[in-house]
């Protein structure tokens, strides 16, 4: 029997001997590339594109570097490469192409390539990024946003958006100029703060520095004027449409100020005062898919530039108790179309139950009450037809009314609503409160060119609004809005174009406050609701 198992024990060991010898890998045969032939089309557009087409024997992949310590384009044989340069000029170009065999065996050729490139971007969107030849752009560090993060690509950031002031200071010490000349020569410098450092994004950090071991999700600071491929801080710039008919810029070789990999942003927003921007990027080194959010402010830029509204022209201080000024202020009455336009649950009145003047302030009260067919019970009083103007400021010192279901409101709509309608009117929110939303206040615009669910309007942070009071503030100018909470601006609304649909807002608008329950904006009323107050401790109009 041993005998036997002996046998056995060897038979198996032979198997496995024979099994092993019949997978072995056979060495692949090495081929050198040969007869590499290149066909390079100049467009005779003068837009600077060029394509190169290669063929070549033996080649699996052709690596086709337009530029020197430029990332190359990798294409297959016969498939076109193409690239654009985006400096104006007349020049002898180097094109190096590469073709890679198997096993790796690669074969070269350079050739020159005569370029006429004559690019034209639109003067008044060179006016603005670039001024009069030369401007400077910084972080609008201030504001909420200013940087931002999100897996998905649109032109909402949705995602992580950054509070003021929390990016790394070695971003914020950068200056980005964009300049241009008579010779529609664009060109981009990056100015780097101390040590030449610049924020690099977490996934690409071991890319240009090997040496390094980052965390994930963390960023950091690095001396980016001697990395390997080059990272350029003196280069050009080119500002396109795309398929799409979207406006992009692209920086040649470079980046703004944060290295996310980008070299071609979409341009969110372009005016005198901001430049907004997404880039969409895949780190090399990391298998995720992130869209960059930048925003940037004039070096120069004065955030109170429009507050030279000094003279108070209007005002109630609440200072007399009992009903409020009928002088100053009438009602809107009743449930309103639809609840107001807007599915709300309250019945508007003038009784001393819901709006009031006690003890220095005014009181819009909101009750959970029976009352001509609704639940509720609330106020809204306006200026309509006693007071309304055209330019200036207006500060609301308010203690909001909270619960869920709660939407307080101090806003403005155009004095020539009965005629023309809404939205041709105009309307401006200096201040929206959702209960259901503690911590966070908005503030919108509405036009024709966007009404109902506005794209214009921005939230703020905000802390104990329904304890203490805060000044709630608009800044109405000839070409732009401002929004402020306790003087500190959060929101701008500046339209790129001037006309009936993005700007009602050259005719009078007077003023509403009042308190809404539920609706499209206030959503679910708390069944335990009882009542709640807005208070106003005074209304002020500065020209």
């Amino acid at each position: 029997m041993k005998t036997i198992f002996k046998n056995i024990f060897y038979f198996l060991i032979i198997l496995s001997m024979n099994g092993c010898q019949e997978d072995e890998p056979k060495l692949e045969t090495l081929l050198v590339p040969t007869n590499l032939e290149i066909n390079a089309q100049v467009f005779d557009d003068e837009s600077g594109n060029v394509t190169v087409t290669t063929t070549a024997d033996n080649a699996l992949t052709i690596h086709v570097i337009f530029k020197e310590n430029a990332e190359p384009v990798v294409v297959g044989p016969g498939e076109p490469a193409q690239y654009q340069y985006i400096r104006s000029g007349d020049y002898a170009q180097i094109v190096t192409v590469i073709a890679y065999g198997p096993g790796g065996i690669a074969s070269s050729k350079t050739i020159s390539i005569d370029l006429s490139v004559r690019l034209i971007i639109d003067p008044d969107i060179l006016r603005k990024i670039g001024g009069d030849g030369s401007k400077r752009w910084v972080w609008n560090k201030e504001e909420e946003g200013h940087w931002g993060a999100d897996a998905a690509f649109n032109d909402e950031n949705n995602g992580y958006k950054a509070p003021p002031n929390t990016l790394n200071p070695c971003a914020y010490d950068d200056v980005l100029i964009f300049g241009y000349d008579a010779n529609d020569n664009y060109t981009y410098q990056m100015e780097l703060g101390e040590n030449n450092e610049t924020l690099v994004g977490w996934a690409d950090v071991q890319y240009f520095f090997p040496n390094s071991t980052p965390t994930q999700y963390v960023d950091e600071c690095h001396d980016i004027t001697n990395t390997n491929p080059k990272i350029e801080t003196d280069t050009g710039f080119l500002i396109f449409r795309g398929e799409d008919g979207e406006l992009y810029l692209q920086v040649e070789n470079s980046t703004l100020s944060f290295w996310s990999g980008a070299q071609v942003y979409k341009i969110l927003e372009l005016t005198d005062d901001l430049l907004s921007v997404r880039g969409d990027h895949k780190p090399i080194l990391e298998d995720i898919e992130i869209a960059y959010y930048h925003e940037f402010r004039p070096e120069d830029y004065d955030p109170n530039q429009d507050d030279d509204f000094t003279e108070l022209v209007w005002q109630d201080e609440f200072d007399t108790d009992g009903a409020p000024d009928v002088e100053k202020w009438n009602y809107d009455i009743g449930k309103g179309s639809n609840g107001w336009g807007n599915n709300e649950s309250q019945y508007y009145t003038d009784r001393t139950d819901n709006v009031t003047v006690s003890d220095g302030t005014l009181k819009i009260t909101a009750k959970k009450e029976s009352y001509e067919g609704a639940e509720y019970t609330s106020a809204r009083m306006k200026t309509q037809d006693k007071y309304d103007f055209t330019y200036g400021r207006v500060d609301v010192k308010a203690k909001l009314a909270g619960g869920g279901g709660t939407w307080p409101a101090i806003w403005m709509l155009g004095s020539n609503i009965s005629t023309v309608g809404w939205p041709k009117c105009g309307e401006m929110d200096i201040m929206e409160y959702v209960g259901n939303n503690p911590g966070t206040v908005q503030s919108a615009i509405h036009t024709p060119s966007s009404s109902g669910n506005t794209v214009n309007l921005k939230s703020s942070p905000i802390t104990n609004e329904t304890s203490e009071f805060h000044i709630y503030s608009v800044i109405w100018s000839g070409d732009q809005i401002s929004f402020l909470i306790d003087n500190e601006r959060f929101y701008t609304y500046k339209p790129a174009t001037l006309d009936q649909s993005t700007w009602p807002f050259d005719a009078s608008q007077f003023l509403i406050l009042n308190v809404a329950m539920g609706g499209n904006l206030g959503g679910s009323i708390d069944p335990d609701f009882s009542e709640s107050v807005m208070e106003i401790d005074y209304v002020r109009v500065y020209q």
